[in-house]
């Protein structure tokens, strides 16, 4: 197999954790708000939850991008 196919297999099965990515963030934004709406009055106190859990998420996403681009432009 040629080292340039490779790099592109790599890269995308490395960008598969964007994927899980935007379905955690998908999740995470449904639960808070169906939590919301059965209790209302512990939506603000929830909030920062949400920020917290959507940045992890997020986070992950973007370091499989990373590796992603590493793959295709540096090794």
């Amino acid at each position: 197999m040629e080292i340039e196919a490779a790099k592109m297999i790599g890269a995308g099965i490395a960008t598969i954790g964007m994927g899980g990515a935007g379905v955690g963030v998908g999740i995470i934004f449904g639960n808070y708000l169906s939590g919301a709406l059965r209790n209302p009055a512990a939506a603000a106190g929830q909030f920062t939850n949400l920020i917290f859990g959507f940045a992890v998420t997020e986070a992950l996403g973007i370091f499989s991008l990373l590796i992603a681009l590493l793959l295709l432009f540096v090794v």
